[in-house]
């Protein structure tokens, strides 16, 4: 049996996170869904507490945003940059019932099924007792998750495809989560589903300092626990992790990552 648990641990995930996300993104994805002002929302596996930040601005006023993740000193981040009157933190494990939290109106899961993969099911079917009768539920996550990039050499190629079954076998990890996400909804019997697709990285041309990073990050910690043996380099992990860092410099490689938003109702009965 393999080895469970957030891949993406490590020291400074906190400011990863807080450095990748973008108000307007989660302005036009929760918009989509239908939050509005006055809502009780809750944003589940919050990380680092920004996007219930922004969450909670959409919501005012009279909103009410609850922050929920597993992690102790995330919630200890988040609490200490973004909570205030209305916006609170509570770090709870979504594996089991979550009771004592109260009712919401709207629940947001954003890039955190992808991280459990054999219970996602299961945990979309706890988090649906939360909502309220005729609450949204929004489930966002990415498909074919790290595995799109043109311009790779073979044994770059064989690579990240190794490393990526070894996530998905060993660490619960789900690179294809995005497709299913519609159908979670519809067997539940929720209401009024609809389905967007976009994309989450677009990447060509010059590489920013901000997808350097995150994408440097994800190696330095998933790839290289992941137990991948890296056989293909005679240097291990430290010269694979070169040679992609040469690649993704380069302008003239296109990375991407489509991203699947699915939204729906809690029935009324």
């Amino acid at each position: 049996m393999g080895t469970t648990g957030y891949i993406m641990e490590h020291q400074d995930e906190a400011l990863r996170l807080d450095i990748k996300t973008g108000g307007e993104a989660i302005a036009r994805q929760a918009g989509w869904a239908g939050i509005r002002p006055g809502m009780r929302v809750a944003d589940v596996g919050c990380g680092s507490g920004k996007t219930t930040a922004f969450l909670h601005s959409l919501i005012q006023p009279g909103g009410e945003a609850v922050g929920i993740d597993a992690s102790e000193s995330r919630i200890r981040h988040a609490t200490e940059h973004y909570g205030t009157e209305g916006l609170s933190f509570v770090q709870r494990d979504f594996y089991h019932p979550l009771d004592g939290l109260g009712g919401f109106d709207f629940i947001w899961v954003r890039f955190v099924l992808e991280y459990h993969r054999a219970k996602s099911v299961e945990i979309v079917r706890n988090l649906s007792e939360l909502l309220n009768p005729g609450g949204i539920l929004c489930l966002i996550d990415l498909d074919h998750n790290c595995l799109n990039h043109y311009g790779l050499s073979p044994r770059l190629e064989d690579a990240i495809q190794g490393v990526m079954a070894e996530l998905e076998t060993r660490h619960d990890f789900d690179p294809h989560i995005g497709r299913k996400l519609y159908s979670f909804l519809y067997d539940m019997q929720f209401t009024d589903i609809s389905v967007h697709m976009d994309h989450h990285h677009l990447i060509y041309g010059p590489l920013t300092d901000m997808d350097g990073y995150n994408w440097t990050k994800k190696l330095e910690v998933a790839a290289r626990n992941s137990g991948y043996p890296f056989a293909e380099y005679e240097g291990g992990f430290e010269e694979f992790l070169e040679e992609f860092k040469v690649f993704f410099a380069d302008p003239r490689r296109f990375t991407y990552t489509p991203l699947i938003a699915c939204r729906g109702c809690k029935p009324l009965s």
